[in-house]
């Protein structure tokens, strides 16, 4: 099977590129299309904002959780089952997010939800079950450029739908979403896992094989670095922007998409030349690019010309850096056991997503201290560098394989 013979509608063939880039975008849009709805939320459900919030946090501690078990799942029952129950169970639970009379319980459909988080696993999984480890990382970069735009549109949809029909109707469209998705993929998704574990007993007897691997770790810290960058920005640019720079929301708005405009770019580039320079050096270009932007940044702040357009636009880095690591790095870590490319993409996510929410939470918690943006420019900076430190790992690993690497 190669993507080439991808037919949309067609069981026989892996699922087509745009199903696949549907299935990552409808995980990214559960995510944020409700955050402009939060405070009409917490008033009617008569809760305190911090309760509110916990439908993010917790919902990204689950996600975390549930993205090691989909993994494992799919490498024992295979990619199509697994996708089509997980989407059939966030359609469930976002009609039940939208019935929910009290907060308790839309907490509790909200957690069911993170299910869809089988969308981010199983993308990747599915393309590295089809094609080769570079061809891999060019198709994830296209699947996650694809992506990369939901997330600057859903906030802006959900306001739209709230302010029309009232925040319930958000998670009616959620539902329609999901239902309309798992329909999608009954039609389209092939099974591409032709590698069925016998068992869990004799898969969880393969894990040290992944586990115990350099390469595995390089690949997925250097991945969790580089993201932990850009989710060290989200946790603190909003208060960079309203408190250090004492911007009006409106303005604030727009420039938070800047690192997603280098994102796509960094994906963009990542599909057409990851082929043909290599998962390792378009994974160092990107950690570099990282280490540049965040160093200029914190420079030029040091030197007494920071301002919103120099930190924002230096962030443009974050997302460009990240956009060329990511779908790489993913690439090689499916590719260490390719026989458990399901686990190791959960797992890898759950470290990605993990490893953000700890640096969102500590940038957030740093910014409070004062000191204007250093702080944030430190985290995000010092990530970088991690990020780069994790794939000379896998570089050196791979020299003492091959010599002439």
């Amino acid at each position: 099977m190669s993507y080439s013979t991808a037919r949309l509608f067609d069981r026989a063939t892996p699922p087509h590129i745009v199903t696949l880039v549907l299935l990552a975008g409808v995980s990214a849009l559960n995510m944020s299309i409700f955050l402009p709805s939060l405070p009409a939320m917490t008033e009617e459900f008569q809760t305190e904002y911090g309760i509110m919030q916990l439908s993010i946090s917790l919902y990204l501690a689950f996600t975390a959780v549930l993205q090691i078990l989909i993994g494992p799942l799919s490498d024992r029952y295979g990619r199509r089952p697994v996708v089509i129950g997980a989407l059939a169970i966030f359609a469930l639970a976002s009609l039940g997010c939208y019935l929910s009379p009290t907060i308790e319980i839309f907490l509790t459909f909200r957690l069911i939800a993170a299910a869809v988080a089988v969308g981010m696993v199983m993308s990747r999984a599915i393309v590295r079950d089809v094609v080769p480890m570079e061809e891999a990382a060019s198709t994830i970069g296209y699947v996650t450029m694809g992506m990369s735009l939901v997330p600057m549109f859903a906030p802006t949809i959900g306001g739209f739908i709230d302010e029309l029909f009232g925040w319930r109707a958000i998670f009616l469209f959620t539902f329609l979403f999901g239902a309309a998705m798992a329909v999608l993929c009954w039609l389209d998704q092939g099974e591409t896992n032709k590698a069925k574990s016998v068992n869990f007993m004799a898969q969880i007897r393969d894990y040290p094989e992944l586990f115990t691997s350099p390469r595995f770790w390089g690949y997925a810290l250097s991945a969790a670095f580089a993201s932990g960058a850009f989710f060290a920005f989200l946790g603190g640019s909003p208060y960079v922007a309203s408190v250090v720079y004492d911007l009006p929301p409106t303005t604030t708005r727009y420039l938070f998409g800047v690192p997603a405009l280098g994102y796509f770019a960094g994906n963009l580039f990542s599909g057409r030349y990851s082929i043909s320079i290599g998962v390792n050096r378009m994974i160092l270009i990107g950690c570099v690019l990282l280490v540049i932007g965040m160093a200029a940044s914190l420079l030029v702040t040091a030197a007494g010309y920071g301002s919103a357009l120099t930190f924002f636009g230096f962030c443009t880095f974050v997302g460009l850096g990240n956009g060329l690591v990511l779908p790489n790095a993913t690439a090689g870590l499916l590719s260490v056991r390719p026989h458990l490319a399901g686990t190791a993409s959960g797992v890898g996510g759950a470290i990605m997503i993990g490893g953000g929410a700890a640096l969102a939470a500590l940038s957030g918690s740093l910014l409070e201290g004062g000191n204007g943006s250093f702080p944030l420019q430190w985290v995000m900076l010092l990530s970088a560098v991690a990020s780069l430190v994790s794939i000379f790992i896998v570089l050196h690993r791979e020299k003492a394989i091959r010599p002439n690497a």
